[in-house]
């Protein structure tokens, strides 16, 4: 009988997905390796991995921070994972509190919040409630394919609306313009502005590094489309990966500027926790001529590391080649009058909602 023989990164069972494993999460307290023993092919008996989504309850949808790194200090997320699967995304280790995957689990095994309007009305109506903008998209995407369906991110923007309440969108998806009927004017009351990620012009290399977002085209279309409307579009090149994108830093503000972004930021790569394995993997299987290369670019930026967590590092990263990076994007973005990122968005005309109560009105 003749031995099976296959290559290991063909497995069709993650096709269409940004990571190719799916190692047990970090609180597991077992894991499982499946191997090639030589007499079958295993993935003909392994279900591929499908999309599913869990509804669940929380009692609080508003986070708060005190990273000095971002221009906001409250953010929501509607979804828990992502099915966009870029597969350098830094969240997707908060899946192990799931006890999931980091890795294949966080694209497919998603959560939905279908009470988060409700919570967060709840939270603004807060007597010692201070008003400040709250950022969406920042941990995963609000406007990622299940939304179609779920309308929660939606739902959000429409009661922030009521009460004249900041906010801002950062998405990989165009989406986006559904809600433009919400963002236009918000966007005349200096409410809201949106940040559209694009890493990459070329098709093929986005749909290897982030193959359910939108392409690059419907990226640079949506930027165009809300800047059109009058709403404030942020460009952001993030990440930048060494020998993979990097090459593209200059045509990527040229064509998001032409498109009518206002604004640019960029953001070397991290690979924090699980995520650096992922990586590893992912350039094993698209990159192998240069996956040595690009590991020791990453870290001669992360301190020898392929992520430095240090407030001020962590977004901006150090040494030679950061430097280069920060350079080139500094030139080019004065050149094509781009301004830094800055949110300054008016929270004088939030009016709190009144919190319910059973004494009747008296007029």
């Amino acid at each position: 009988m003749a031995k099976h023989s296959f290559n290991p990164q063909e497995d069709p069972r993650y096709r269409g997905r940004g990571a190719n494993i799916n190692p047990a999460g970090r609180f597991d307290t077992q894991s499982h390796h499946i191997f090639d023993d030589g007499w079958q092919d295993y993935r003909q008996d392994t279900a591929s991995h499908r999309t599913t989504v869990t509804k669940e309850f929380p009692k609080t949808v508003l986070s708060k921070n005190q990273s000095p790194d971002v221009p906001f200090d409250r953010s929501v997320n509607p979804y828990r994972g992502c099915e966009h699967g870029c597969v350098y995304c830094f969240a997707r280790p908060s899946h192990g509190y799931l006890n999931l995957s980091s890795g294949v689990d966080f694209e497919t095994q998603l959560y939905a919040k279908p009470n988060a309007a409700e919570l967060l009305q709840g939270e603004i109506a807060k007597k010692n409630y201070v008003c400040r903008p709250i950022a969406f998209g920042t941990n995963t995407d609000p406007y990622q394919p299940i939304e179609r369906k779920f309308e929660i991110t939606r739902s959000v923007l429409e009661m922030l609306t009521t009460y004249n309440h900041p906010f801002t969108v950062t998405s990989k998806s165009d989406l986006v313009l559904r809600d433009i009927d919400i963002l236009r004017p918000m966007a005349e009351k200096q409410m809201t502005c949106v940040g559209i990620s694009i890493t990459s012009l070329d098709h093929r290399l986005s749909r290897r590094m982030e193959p359910r977002a939108s392409s690059p085209a419907k990226r640079l279309a949506a930027i165009e489309a809300l800047s059109s409307q009058g709403i404030p579009v942020i460009l952001q090149l993030a990440p930048v990966i060494p020998a993979i994108n990097d090459m593209e830093i200059e045509s990527i503000l040229k064509a998001g500027r032409d498109a009518g972004a206002s604004q640019a930021i960029f953001i070397p790569v991290r690979l924090p926790f699980e995520v650096k394995d992922l990586f590893r993997k992912w350039l094993e299987a698209h990159f192998p001529d240069r996956a040595s290369k690009v590991i020791t670019q990453i870290t001669n930026m992360r301190g020898g590391k392929e992520n430095d967590p240090r407030f001020g590092h962590r977004m901006r990263g150090s040494g030679p080649y950061a430097e280069i990076i920060h350079q080139r994007f500094k030139k080019l973005s004065n050149k094509l009058g781009f301004q830094g990122r800055k949110y300054d968005l008016d929270c004088s005309q939030f009016t709190p909602p009144s919190k319910p109560s059973n004494q009747l009105n008296l007029f």
